[in-house]
């Protein structure tokens, strides 16, 4: 905005506080609904839609909502360690934005990979804060220079899910400043964000909804920040407390803990009616930025994409496969030949290829291509054979489009909603197999709801059914009924984020239907129905899998994590594959001639036979077009030219951090900034399986001539020469590390560039370096004083350091 523009922009707000009393200004202050805000026709305020939004855009349903792109995984974009495909990014989801209406999306997730065993670490950048920043940075722009808003969260240290809405996350003031709060300074100060969400955890005993050390002194004040801090759901716990902390808006609503609570706070000199204008007047402002203040008149949509467009499909079939890692290559396995003659395919996530975690950021793609499809497609159905693998679940999943509507034939379920005599109130075909009811739901009116849906079978078959959700349930699938109850607490997490299960496996005859019913529960759950083929015993899907990796030229075994343990409000307890994978890798690459493992995980898993493989891939969670992506990887379409973005121990329990289980509800950082690469660095122990920023590609390299230019006491570029003496195109990924002279500080990240090279040609790459990650906090001054001395580092990862550069100080 011009000067002209945001003067009037502010008259306009004032004159918007001024006509408002205040009830109405509170109630503009907490949600409307889920994921909507209240209009006021009295000011031409128009209703602003938010929605999840890190993978793509869901919309404001949990389940059964409209199509929408499904992105590769927050770790897999990062891994291209190129903030312009970032922005690419932000670009996508602010058209995916507009598709659904939407003017806010509650992204990006800047929360750091303290410890490899936080669960939801698939759905944030990196371990290292400079990293995650400028990643970030370019998608907040990405997103915001369309109208459309970015909500980076969660403000603060919320590394973790264990008791994430009562944990107290306990770090020391220099810790804070220098790693934890540098990428939300960096999307505040270097891309403007609109929005901010504050987190459910408290930080050094104070609620991040109420922290105004935090919210008032460092982010609004410190930094500038002119836009909305926003409350995750239901994470408020107070109304004076949040309200006077800087807390602007309480999601979601309607109700909660502001709305006419405030009011009484506010009239019993409680609250200044002041701080209340202040939370509208940058209400009010966000609202004008996505172009909802004043409401706009309808007007034509613009055509977009579908999210099954060729356009879309080839989107993110790039960016899947340019952000997977080569982790391993012996003898040059990868790229694979095109000429190869059989290629087997085994596991159960070649087959059913995990694309994304679980929790909020989970939405309905239109499709996922399995590995096994992309590879059949890319070689040809008469080169591919295709075995199952191990079960990988411990909460099974029904088999897409196995189950329909007993009514209609359709793919989905009815629901059926009856009151306390029985006779039925509602009844509607659902698309998906599972809701959510509670609190707004077109089911809240009914005593019991049934679920029920016929299960597609041409022959008898040992089936695996069963039901998701809260609650006493009557089941009945063929002859057989069961009375089950699942119990949990009603909460958010519990109810609808990762609801308990319960499953069986019966001999059913075609035409057989599953029916489950409960009474209905007052809070938000999800609950579905679950059916799908038995998985056989380990031995047979494992002997089964030997036998045809030995008649094959080449195995591809794909294994992995599934949304069980990479998801939203669950950390893991080991990094161990589940299930037996483990033993299937074995078996198949003692049988086979050359066996290639495709990780399909986003977080770090033990590769005990790493050594008995001939490559691994690091595929992540790969969004909707994954098996198209792993293909185009693993034949060098597309080159896999990602550098990991988080350490990857070799065992459980080795590195600087791991658990995640608070003490007496706190959660120390007692390893201070000597987390991840830093920690693992400075410790004498045992060596991670792989550094973070690892990662082959298909290039070879060597290094030549670098030197550095110092201005203003920090290191403010590093230059080098690269020459590619692979025999493929590459990309190369220069990283420069700053050791300090003193040997009390970590090792960190300063700066990173990428170029592509030809076989046998040499690049000079210029690496921009960051003065903020040269700077160390002052708590006794509380000001900033720049570190002194040390030497600079150009490296593949810590693990494969190339150029030692000194750097003479004090600068």
């Amino acid at each position: 905005m011009t000067s002209d523009e945001l003067g009037h922009l502010a008259e306009r707000i004032e004159k918007a506080i001024d006509v408002l009393d205040l009830e109405h200004k509170v109630r503009l202050l907490t949600g409307a609904a889920m994921f909507a805000l209240h209009a006021e026709p009295a000011i031409d305020l128009g209703e602003v839609r938010l929605s999840d939004g890190p993978t793509g855009v869901r919309g404001p349903e949990f389940t059964g909502g409209r199509r929408s792109c499904l992105l590769p995984n927050a770790t897999v974009l990062a891994q291209h360690w190129d903030a312009g495909v970032a922005e690419q990014v932000g670009e996508l989801l602010a058209e995916e934005a507009a598709a659904h209406d939407t003017h806010v999306v509650l992204g990006p997730t800047i929360n750091l990979h303290r410890t490899p065993l936080g669960g939801r670490l698939f759905e944030t950048f990196s371990e290292d804060p400079l990293l995650t920043g400028a990643l970030a940075g370019g998608v907040v722009r990405g997103l915001q220079r369309h109208g459309v808003a970015a909500t980076p969260k969660h403000f603060l240290a919320n590394e973790a899910e264990t008791d994430r809405t009562t944990v107290d996350s306990v770090i020391d003031e220099r810790t804070l400043r220098e790693v934890y709060l540098l990428p939300f300074e960096m999307v505040v100060t270097d891309a403007r964000a609109w929005s901010v969400m504050a987190a459910y955890n408290r930080v050094n005993g104070t609620a991040s909804t109420e922290h105004a050390e935090l919210i008032k002194g460092v982010l609004k004040g410190e930094w500038g920040f002119d836009g909305v801090v926003m409350s995750d759901w239901y994470a408020t716990r107070s109304t004076t407390a949040s309200a006077n902390g800087g807390l602007d808006l309480v999601m979601p609503g309607p109700g909660g803990p502001w709305d006419h609570r405030l009011v009484a706070a506010v009239r019993a000199g409680e609250v200044e009616e002041s701080a209340v204008d202040e939370h509208l007047r940058r209400l009010l402002r966000l609202a004008a930025r996505v172009g909802r203040f004043p409401a706009p008149s309808a007007g034509p949509s613009r055509v977009l994409p579908a999210p099954d467009s060729p356009v879309r499909r080839e989107q993110l079939r790039r960016l899947a496969a340019g952000g997977m890692t080569v982790l391993a290559n012996r003898d040059a396995a990868l790229p694979l030949a095109a000429d190869v003659a059989s290629v087997v395919v085994i596991g159960r996530h070649a087959v059913e290829t995990i694309a994304q975690g679980g929790g909020s950021a989970k939405l309905r793609p239109p499709h996922v291509v399995s590995v096994a499809e992309g590879l059949t497609a890319a070689l040809g159905p008469d080169k591919v054979s295709v075995v199952d693998g191990v079960e990988v679940r411990h909460r099974p999943v029904p088999v897409p489009d196995l189950l329909r509507d007993p009514e209609t034939g359709r793919p989905g379920m009815r629901v059926t909603a009856r009151d306390a005599y029985g006779e039925v109130v509602d009844s509607r075909h659902v698309e998906v197999t599972e809701l959510v009811t509670g609190r707004g739901s077109w089911l809240d009116s009914a005593d019991t709801i049934e679920l029920t849906a016929r299960i597609g079978m041409d022959a008898p078959t040992r089936m695996q059914v069963g039901v998701t959700g809260l609650g006493e349930w009557t089941v009945r699938a063929g002859a057989e009924r069961y009375t089950v109850a699942r119990d949990g607490a009603a909460a958010f997490s519990a109810g609808v984020l990762n609801p308990p299960s319960w499953t069986t496996n019966l001999d059913l005859e075609p035409g057989a239907v599953l029916t489950a019913c409960r009474p209905r529960l007052t809070e938000h759950s999800r609950c579905g129905l679950i059916a799908r083929p038995a998985s056989p015993p380990p031995a047979a899907a494992i002997g089964a899998a030997a036998r045809a990796a030995a008649r094959a030229d080449l195995a591809v075994v794909v294994v992995g994590l599934t949304d069980e343990q990479e998801t939203e409000g669950l950390d893991k307890t080991t990094l161990a594959l589940p299930g037996e994978q483990d033993a299937l890798v074995v078996a198949v690459a003692a049988a086979a001639k050359r066996t290639v493992v495709v990780v399909n995980a986003a977080t770090p898993v033990l590769m005990p036979w790493l050594d008995r493989v001939d490559a691994v891939l690091w595929a992540g969670l790969p969004g909707q077009e994954a098996g198209a992506a792993v293909a185009a990887a693993l034949l060098g379409e597309i080159e896999p030219a990602g550098r990991l973005v988080t350490t990857f121990p070799a065992r459980d329990g080795d590195g600087p951090v791991w658990g995640t289980t608070p003490t007496d509800g706190a959660l120390a950082y007692t390893e201070g900034s000597a987390f991840g690469y830093r920690g693992w660095a400075a410790d004498q122990g045992p060596r991670p399986r792989f550094w973070f920023g690892h990662g082959l590609g298909y290039g070879a390299w060597r290094y030549d001539h670098a030197d550095l230019a110092v201005q203003d006491g920090a290191v403010r570029s590093v230059r080098a020469q690269v020459t590619n003496i692979g025999a493929h195109a590459s990309r190369e990924v220069v990283q420069a590390y700053l050791r300090p002279a003193d040997p009390a500080e970590p090792v960190r990240l300063i700066g990173w560039a990428g170029a592509e090279v030809l076989p046998g040609r040499t690049a000079t790459i210029e690496v921009p370096c960051d003065a903020r990650t040269q700077r160390r906090w002052d708590p006794g001054a509380r000001a900033w004083r720049s570190l002194e001395g040390g030497e600079v580092v150009l490296a593949r990862g810590l693990g494969d350091i190339r150029i030692t550069l000194a750097v003479y100080g004090p600068r």
